[in-house]
């Protein structure tokens, strides 16, 4: 079992260099930020175009196949069951239907009802009602609802991880530090959140790693898990997540220790620029796009 290959969330992709790697990181975290913020109240139809635009992208890039296949199958496995279940689902609390009969001397003074009534034909081709099968019922609200919360969840876990996939640890730190700059007018410390995302996205490796030889080593000691029994097991697991904890620390003080030796005082006094920062004439047309994106999304996606 190989974390770092089965489950390449949050992972950089060095090579091939794409043209979606070239892109300036501030370029495209206003790009990500747009994604993410325009399925609020947005319609289906602009929900189910935002899927086809990542994937879209996805292609378009040439991203390797053995990348994005096996977490792209998945990510759409989950967010199709998750819209299934809603889509199955009732859509709101059932109300209690009562009988409500006129009164004996109002029903007296009525007239007989005739025994054929005329067959009028309905003004819309509207049903709320789709689909009626005994126990299986789907309206309008249900697909509705699924069609929403299956997108979203794509679109989020997708959009955010193609964004970690083409851009490099350090190009984020870099753009969201240079976007952060008006922060500092509220002497907020915008180097340093810098420097802790830094560690934080270079530890996700880490973090496999270490999960993935503790899964090695239980499954070399051959543990007939059905004699342990749930007690048992559940302890053994406990000794796993605590063995998983204590390297995880001494991965973390290993990585301040590297850092002290090295003469790192503070973020402000060792500053290495890794990336400059340069808007080229490709980002201008990206952010050109920008402006199309938001006007689809008001005009095709239905207004805030």
């Amino acid at each position: 079992m190989d974390l770092l290959r089965s489950l390449p969330i949050g992972l950089y992709l060095e090579q091939p260099v794409t043209w979606l790697h070239r892109i300036d990181p501030r370029v495209k975290l206003v790009w990500l930020t747009s994604i993410l913020l325009t399925p609020i109240l947005a319609n289906a139809v602009w929900r189910v175009a935002l899927v086809g635009l990542l994937v879209g992208l996805t292609v378009l890039a040439r991203i390797p196949l053995r990348v994005w296949r096996q977490q792209m199958g998945w990510l759409l496995l989950l967010a199709l069951l998750v819209s299934g279940l809603i889509l199955i689902m009732p859509d709101g609390i059932a109300a209690i239907q009562q009988s409500r009969l006129p009164t004996p001397a109002a029903i007296a003074s009525l007239e007989p009802a005739p025994e054929t009534l005329p067959s009028l034909p309905q003004p819309t081709g509207y049903r709320y009602t789709l689909i009626d099968w005994g126990w299986l019922q789907i309206t309008q609200q249900s697909l509705q609802l699924a069609v929403r919360v299956g997108t979203l969840l794509f679109t989020i876990i997708y959009g955010t991880n193609l964004f970690l996939l083409t851009t490099a640890p350090e190009e984020i730190t870099a753009g969201i530090e240079d976007l952060m700059q008006p922060l500092r007018w509220f002497k907020l410390p915008v180097t340093e959140i810098a420097l802790t995302l830094t560690l934080a996205l270079r530890f996700i490796p880490l973090v496999l790693e270490e999960v993935q030889n503790l899964i090695r080593s239980v499954r070399t000691r051959a543990i007939n898990w059905r004699k342990l029994g749930l007690r048992k097991a559940f302890q053994i697991w406990i000794m796993v997540a605590e063995r998983l904890l204590e390297n995880l620390l001494l991965r973390a003080e290993q990585m301040a220790s590297a850092m002290q030796v090295r003469g790192f005082t503070s973020p402000n006094q060792h500053r290495v620029q890794w990336h400059q920062l340069r808007l080229r004439w490709w980002d201008w047309a990206v952010l050109l796009l920008l402006g199309l994106f938001w006007w689809g999304r008001l005009t095709v996606g239905g207004t805030f």
